[in-house]
């Protein structure tokens, strides 16, 4: 798949027709977690946004949504042969846009993760705008998105241009007033760096913006994990 390369936040340029490819990664060790849960909600609602954005001056090309669940493959990830895990760096790696998530851990991210992004070499996301999103028990945690993860996504080339999303546990039985508050502060940088023309959807982060959100035209969705469990 091709890599887009992102504009410069002021050029406005327009999206590309080329298929856009939307990639959730779960760093929870536990298969089919809620964090796993959360990640693939804000990247379902980054796709419809996506997808109501480019509008019908930008070709019909299915958005492809693909879940990525760590979990599903942890004991391979640390050993010499890793078929799954190569085959999620490589999906990672040619994604338009992210969602890189995890749990907060020793008020870091989760060791899984951490190896798992250890197989990239220098710039291995070189491209790819990525949104980090860390669920914390505690919302004194509440930077360690901003503080752990966000610099090593940039120091392997990620562009990083919102601010980490950040959900305490208490949050994640409505996770969607939460994600909806992130996207109202954050989708016009998300939106830029994606080459979206300014020109957006009224209240984009509102769910209940009409077909605009609703309607966001073909999507393909893949997965690379086992089902998200309640």
């Amino acid at each position: 798949m091709a890599q887009l390369s992102p504009p410069t936040p002021d050029d406005g340029a327009p999206l590309p027709s080329s298929p856009l490819t939307v990639v959730v990664v779960s760093g929870n060790p536990r298969p089919g977690s809620r964090t796993l849960a959360a990640a693939a909600t804000v990247g379902a609602r980054i796709t419809a946004l996506l997808g109501a954005g480019r509008g019908s001056g930008h070709g019909t090309q299915p958005i492809t949504l693909e879940t990525i669940d760590l979990a599903s493959f942890a004991s391979e990830v640390l050993t010499d042969h890793h078929p799954a895990a190569d085959r999620a760096t490589a999906a990672l790696a040619a994604a338009t846009v992210a969602v890189v998530a995890t749990p907060v851990y020793k008020a870091s991210y989760t060791g899984l993760l951490k190896a798992f992004l250890d197989l990239y070499g220098p710039d291995g996301l070189a491209g790819v705008v990525v949104v980090p999103l860390v669920v914390s028990g505690n919302p004194a945690h509440a930077l360690a998105g901003e503080v752990h993860l966000r610099p090593v996504l940039i120091e392997l080339g990620a562009v990083v241009p919102t601010r980490a999303l950040s959900l305490t546990e208490s949050q994640l039985g409505d996770v969607d007033g939460a994600i909806t508050t992130w996207l109202g502060r954050e989708w016009k940088a998300l939106r830029r760096a994606v080459g979206l023309p300014d020109a957006a959807p009224s209240h984009p982060a509102s769910p209940d913006a009409g077909p605009a959100l609703r309607d966001a035209g073909p999507t393909h969705r893949a997965t690379l994990q086992t089902a998200v469990t309640a």
